[in-house]
């Protein structure tokens, strides 16, 4: 049989209210209204429910019984409710993140807001090269998270990390060889740091490798072609790190952080930032690997 969900609710807020007055105040019904469903119930179920007094309403064994499986139905379906019910935020976001950022977390924060607001469009930019600061001062981006200096940071501090030297496990530079290097166009953080780095001091180096992408800096590096300069937690099995080695000068720490436009936020922008901020934190894995590294 089918129980009709508004003679579930009439039953459920009986008993929790333990009157018919004070259950039909929270339904916002007449007492004879309430009465009516819970008698319609009880002919459906075929026993009664409720024990009623001129005091008091107490359940029956069956009554008992029939609250729990009524109580997780009426649960279930406000869940079912609260997950498809028509979204009131609409519109567009427009978002801008470094790959080595999310990583393969950005399909799950993806998807997880798509199925909450279906109604708004997301614009997504990942990119290593692309100045998504810049973007963001442009309004051509609604809000980023962008990989910047401690000092420089203007926004959400989401996460802290530290730029490395990486190469291979195997790499090696023969005795006045210049040191091979492999980087991300400009404009990229990691580029300028080190290159900025280099400048300082009189080592001999040359580009034998150029990518815009996380994935081709990692092949060249572990092609044993190159070496780059990656945040910390980047640093892929068989990769190392050498910092001091070949002279090569300390890097300095990091922070990826949440910043937006100018522009007035949306409820659509508003939420996809609080997503972004609400994601797990991955600092306690990261001072792990700092301490492995240091």
């Amino acid at each position: 049989m089918d129980f009709e969900p508004t003679l579930l609710r009439a039953f459920v807020a009986v008993k929790e209210a333990g009157s018919f007055t004070r259950a039909a105040r929270r339904l916002n019904l007449t007492q004879s209204a309430v009465s009516h469903q819970i008698r319609r119930l009880e002919e459906q179920v075929g026993r009664p429910l409720l024990y009623r007094t001129t005091r008091s309403v107490t359940l029956t064994e069956d009554g008992s019984d029939f609250f729990r499986c009524a109580e997780q139905i009426l649960l279930s379906l406000d869940a079912l409710n609260r997950r498809f019910q028509a979204s009131p935020v609409s519109g567009v976001v427009r978002f801008g993140v470094p790959e080595n950022f999310i990583g393969d977390r950005l399909p799950t924060l993806l998807c997880q807001f798509a199925r909450a607001y279906p109604a708004v469009q997301l614009d997504v930019n990942v990119s290593m090269s692309i100045d998504l600061g810049m973007m963001v001062k442009a309004c051509d981006l609604d809000l980023a998270v962008v990989l910047t200096l401690p000092e420089a940071a203007n926004g959400k501090v989401l996460k802290e990390t530290r730029f490395v030297w990486v190469a291979a496990d195997t790499f090696e530079v023969k005795p006045g060889a210049p040191l091979p290097l492999a980087f991300i166009p400009a404009p990229c953080l990691n580029r300028k740091v080190g290159v900025e780095a280099l400048d300082r001091t009189s080592i001999d180096w040359h580009v034998v490798f150029t990518s815009a992408s996380m994935k081709g800096m990692s092949a060249a590096v572990l092609s044993g072609l190159a070496m780059t300069v990656m945040t910390v937690d980047d640093v892929e099995p068989g990769m190392k790190i050498f910092d001091g080695q070949y002279g090569l000068p300390p890097l300095p720490k990091a922070v990826f952080t949440l910043i937006w436009s100018d522009e007035e936020q949306t409820p659509a922008t508003r939420e996809f930032g609080r997503l972004v901020v609400d994601m797990p934190d991955q600092a306690a894995a990261i001072k792990k690997i700092l301490k492995v590294a240091s």
